[in-house]
């Protein structure tokens, strides 16, 4: 597969390579030279590895914000 430089220096990732790492817009990529070639690969999103590890209900909204205010008062005395 082969891509060009545009003259803003950009280039298209083929849609197999998308495809295939699958990448989706707003990921980042990683670039490095190495040994004289160019090596581009996905950053890994270490968050996404946490997903489901914390589990919560609703919540009371009202109950979180005064115990927020309390706590900033706390903070501040």
């Amino acid at each position: 597969m082969q891509s060009v430089i545009t003259s803003k220096f950009q280039i298209t990732i083929p849609k197999g390579v998308r495809e295939r790492l699958k990448l989706s817009v707003h990921d980042t990529l990683d670039w490095k030279i190495e040994f004289g070639k160019i090596v581009v690969s996905p950053v890994q999103k270490k968050f996404l590895s946490y997903r489901n590890v914390i589990k919560s209900g609703s919540g009371n909204i009202k109950e979180d914000i005064k115990l927020a205010r309390e706590r900033r008062i706390e903070k501040y005395q």
